[in-house]
């Protein structure tokens, strides 16, 4: 007998015709003699209605009562899914993140998994029961609910597959795998029967809206056999194990990332620990920074460039301009209308050429190029929004007979 932990997004829920599809997937799973854990998101756009309603009482509600308003969603889809099960005639549970045994620290809004207690959980599934477990959500310290930010119901999967040792986790979504583009943009993109850790994990945090980072490093950091699945289609998904085969492929996938946004610090002091002061006060505001650029040091003074999400763009400027008199920066600039369109595949460590291949196709689709970041197996441009669909087109089509 094998315990299999499934996870369903809010697409996959939306309706009830859909939660009865998932029903369906669920008993079927269970049917065949295996363990069932369940997680599931908000029904469709029920977190964002929730933050609308927020809105119109408190534009400045606390963290605390955020996470209070938000964790319902969540615990609405699995009481729902729980009854259809029930009308299946199986036997099932739904429990929140708390009493699934989910523990957090305390940061509201963002709160990151401290452990997982899994005495009820192992304790009803030795009763027989499939268990549902509102996703997203965990309790801290004080007991207050906490949730886990974006991505928290794939990373709430990943986390009890790893606390439970489960033979398999299955990721289902409104797609049937991981593919080489979005299918939605490039006609032609490929489904791939599987990926690596690293690679799933470099197109996740470059805008592939298919998994959510935190939830690969945890996979491929506790092992965790992971799978990519449609709720609507019965067909073989995409798995993301550790090591694949690499020979043939060049490039295993094209994405873009709108969610962007540039600044510019201008005029700075070409002097030691000037980076470390910028970059140690965005962390004290938790602002994650990727792309970061410095320019050589000319008649004293260097710019510094870097991307930020859209979301932090505020507040990221907010300290900065706080803080430019004391940088003694001339000036700060930036951009939020700026796409960051990446190549990724582990071939690319053992290639040579693959970055002028690149270049040169986006200078022949006379597309200019803003920033450059690189590792072993993915290179990334920063570029103008309006040509970010038309980039990647361009870069599928250069690398597709590699794919």
């Amino acid at each position: 007998m094998s315990l299999i932990v499934q996870k369903f997004g809010g697409t996959s829920v939306a309706n009830t015709e859909r939660v009865q599809n998932v029903a369906r997937i669920v008993t079927e799973t269970y049917k065949k003699g295996n363990s069932v854990v369940v997680i599931v998101s908000a029904q469709g756009d029920t977190t964002d209605d929730l933050i609308e309603k927020a809105a119109e009482i408190n534009p400045c509600a606390s963290k605390r009562e955020m996470d209070m308003l938000l964790s319902t969603g969540e615990q609405i889809s699995m009481s729902l899914l729980a009854m259809a099960i029930q009308k299946l005639g199986f036997p099932v549970i739904s429990l929140t993140g708390w009493q699934a045994g989910m523990k957090t620290d305390s940061a509201y809004g963002s709160a990151r998994i401290h452990e997982i207690k899994t005495e009820r959980l192992e304790a009803e599934l030795d009763k027989g029961k499939i268990v549902i477990i509102a996703g997203f959500q965990g309790i801290n310290k004080y007991d207050d609910i906490t949730t886990l930010g974006r991505g928290g119901s794939d990373t709430t999967a990943v986390a009890f597959a790893a606390s439970l040792k489960a033979d398999l986790c299955q990721i289902y979504t409104d797609v049937d795998g991981v593919y080489t583009a979005d299918p939605r943009i490039v006609a032609d993109a490929v489904k791939l029967d599987e990926i690596s850790y690293d690679e799933m994990l470099e197109l996740a945090s470059l805008g592939a809206q298919v998994l959510h980072n935190r939830s690969v490093e945890m996979a491929k950091r506790y092992n965790v056999n992971l799978e990519v699945c449609s709720s609507f289609k019965d067909v073989p998904g995409t798995k993301v194990k550790e090591v694949v085969s690499v020979e043939k492929m060049l490039v295993r996938g094209v994405t873009r990332d709108n969610d962007v946004a540039r600044i510019s610090i201008i005029g700075l002091p070409d002097e030691p620990g000037i980076a470390f002061r910028i970059f140690s006060l965005l962390a004290q505001k938790r602002i994650n920074i990727d792309i970061i650029l410095q320019s050589i040091g000319r008649d004293g003074t260097k710019d510094l460039s870097f991307t930020v999400s859209n979301q932090h763009l505020e507040a990221a400027l907010s300290v900065l301009n706080e803080n430019l008199v004391s940088f003694k920066g001339k000036s700060i600039n930036y951009d939020d209308k700026i796409s960051k369109v990446s190549i990724v595949g582990a071939g690319m460590e053992s290639n040579s050429g693959v970055a002028a291949k690149m270049f040169e196709a986006l200078f022949e689709a006379n597309i200019n190029i803003q920033m450059i970041s690189t590792s072993e197996i993915k290179i990334s441009v920063l570029i103008d929004g309006s040509d970010a669909e038309r980039a990647v087109k361009v870069l599928h089509a250069c690398f597709k007979p590699e794919i």
